[in-house]
């Protein structure tokens, strides 16, 4: 189940709110400048299915996004837990960071969990099979697929390189809770 909580920047044991239902979460992420949509594949698509396979079930909301925000390239990212440079790509992301184009992220299978820093607030969206986030251009954010990932996402760029970090300095990641395994697992 998608979860978003609302921490006081300063206060990373008591989240201010807690929503578990779409609208909600998309309504308070709105309100603060992040797209947050569900989706659904045109056509199934089963465990170890290729890049290929995956872009073709989501090609009319990946067109849609493409013809409307510009973005230039699309690949998908996927993620077990014997993959053998978990711990290293995890770390990549765990670090407080922008970017200078949106961060699209649509998960196809399992959860991942971006935690956004905006206006003295943290919120972190734990994102699960169906959500799709955008988080724009300059947004202080990390991202968590826990100590044992297991997601499928399609990414979007407006940048050909694809995915390029401006890390903040800051140390707040490391205050604030990280994504368990057994979020991971949806267990």
């Amino acid at each position: 189940m998608s979860r978003l909580r609302v921490y006081d920047d300063t206060k990373p044991n008591s989240a201010l709110a807690e929503h578990h239902d779409h609208p909600s979460i998309a309504r308070e992420l709105g309100a603060v400048g992040i797209r947050f949509e569900q989706w659904q594949a045109s056509q199934p698509i089963a465990p170890g299915a290729s890049q290929e396979e995956v872009i073709a079930a989501y090609r009319s909301d990946i067109d849609r996004l493409m013809a409307s925000e510009g973005y230039q390239a699309v690949d998908v990212i996927s993620l077990k837990p014997d993959h053998p440079d978990r711990a290293a790509l995890r770390q990549k992301f765990l670090d407080e960071h922008t970017h200078s184009e949106d961060e699209v992220r649509f998960f196809v299978a399992g959860a991942g969990q971006f935690t956004l820093h905006i206006g003295g607030k943290v919120y972190e969206v734990l994102c699960e099979q169906g959500d799709l986030i955008g988080v724009p251009d300059g947004t202080p954010h990390w991202f968590d697929m826990s100590e044992s990932p297991y997601f499928v996402a399609i990414r979007l760029f407006t940048n050909k390189e694809g995915w390029v970090a401006n890390f903040t300095g800051t140390d707040i990641a490391g205050r604030f809770p990280r994504m368990t395994p057994r979020a991971a697992s949806g267990a």
